[in-house]
């Protein structure tokens, strides 16, 4: 009886923590973050690479590479502050000040050093599969809140004029049936919580698998809230 009653709390408690809105508030950021990333990163390789035989190009691709891995210092941040989980920031392997860079041998130290950081590396794959990520988490969001609203909504707006309103293949002609989608439409929220809170839960083991060094992974259950 315990156990029926802890999922009950879990389940229909789910609309009433803040874990949900911060875990809907990753969601959201996603698409956005991650569409700027993608077009930023590979505007900077394939610029970068294109003119690698100038002297331009080389310091190109090393700058783009440099933002990559504080892209992925900001995103272990944003993860561990939005989905509650503890991620530490990798560290960039950015120049030093030990590194004389009016020099060759200082450039090429900086650089190899850069390019040989598995930070770089798997922020470089963070950032490809952040955009899918954010197309897949966007959708989501959007979709759900849009089939949950409007069944929600239909005790109110059953009866527009000139309206005529269906679930499936069935129409909305009567207050019992717009109550029936209304109820129909609460149900379904509380489930779309758990699939956003999930998702959620998805990008911060990505974050985690992805961005922690040495693959020092903690667990993600708080971000189900």
């Amino acid at each position: 009886m315990t156990d029926n009653r802890s999922g009950l709390r879990w389940f229909f408690g789910v609309p009433f923590r803040y874990q949900t809105y911060r875990n809907i508030a990753f969601l959201l950021l996603a698409f956005p973050l991650g569409m700027t990333y993608f077009i930023a990163i590979t505007v900077g390789l394939s610029v970068g690479a294109g003119l690698a035989l100038t002297l331009v190009g080389l310091p190109l691709l090393l700058l783009t590479l440099l933002v990559v891995g504080y892209i992925g210092q900001f995103e272990a941040r944003l993860a561990s502050l939005l989905l509650q989980i503890d991620v530490d920031p990798p560290e960039v392997a950015s120049p030093s000040s030990d590194d004389d860079l009016s020099s060759i041998d200082g450039l090429t130290t900086a650089a190899g050093r850069l390019v040989a950081s598995r930070t770089t590396w798997m922020s470089l794959v963070f950032v490809l599969l952040k955009f899918a990520y954010g197309v897949v988490a966007f959708t989501t969001v959007v979709t759900a809140s849009a089939i949950v609203g409007a069944l929600v909504t239909l005790p109110l707006f059953y009866d527009t004029p000139n309206m005529v309103y269906t679930v499936g293949v069935h129409s909305v002609d009567s207050f019992t049936d717009a109550l029936a989608g209304g109820l129909l439409g609460v149900g379904l929220a509380f489930i779309s919580f758990h699939i956003l809170n999930g998702l959620a839960k998805i990008g911060g083991c990505l974050t985690e698998i992805l961005l922690t060094p040495d693959g020092d992974w903690s667990n993600t259950d708080d971000v189900s809230g």
